[in-house]
């Protein structure tokens, strides 16, 4: 795939999949009607803006990275050629479904919806049951021993706090 396609592919794909998982759905969910704060604490709502503000540029930047260096898009039918173990990949291996939880979390929070919390614990327990299942498997079949040490080095959900260095990984 060449960089352009793979930029093109990203674009596309970001278009319908986060799109529709942090946009188009919760929208549907909630209409983002407001409702009462959760546990009545309204200064809570500040906690749902930041973490939306915090999904939406890690989301961009690894959906970048994906076609910029691993010439390649995050839809499993166009994956990357090369293991993409740069910039927010450094501190966790999942970040755009974390950056996705984020957003869905933080509306959430922001618009006190208890729909919207339970809609994210189902798509959380979906991303992990598909990381578990396909990613990784998938990942250790095409990057072998690369994709072992990156493992070993950088946590699937929680994010270290300082990057990690590879060793052997090109």
């Amino acid at each position: 795939m060449t960089r352009v396609t793979a930029i093109l592919g990203s674009i596309l794909f970001f278009a319908i999949a986060p799109v529709t998982v942090a946009g188009i759905v919760p929208w549907w969910i909630s209409r983002w009607q407001v409702d009462a704060a959760f546990f009545g604490i309204g200064p809570l709502r500040i906690l749902g803006g930041v973490l939306i503000a915090a999904g939406l540029p890690v989301l961009v930047e690894s959906f970048a990275r994906f076609a910029l260096e691993g010439l390649g898009t995050p839809a499993p039918i166009a994956p990357p050629r090369h293991l993409v173990v740069r910039g927010v990949y450094r501190h966790v291996r999942n970040p755009i479904y974390l950056a996705l939880l984020a957003i869905v979390f933080g509306q959430a929070i922001l618009l006190g919806s208890v729909n919207l919390l339970t809609y994210g614990a189902a798509i959380w327990l979906a991303f992990h049951l598909f990381v578990v299942v396909y990613e990784e498997p998938d990942l250790r079949r095409r990057f072998g021993d690369d994709y072992k040490e990156y493992r070993a080095g950088v946590p699937r959900w929680l994010p270290r706090i300082g990057p990690w260095s590879p060793t052997g990984i090109s």
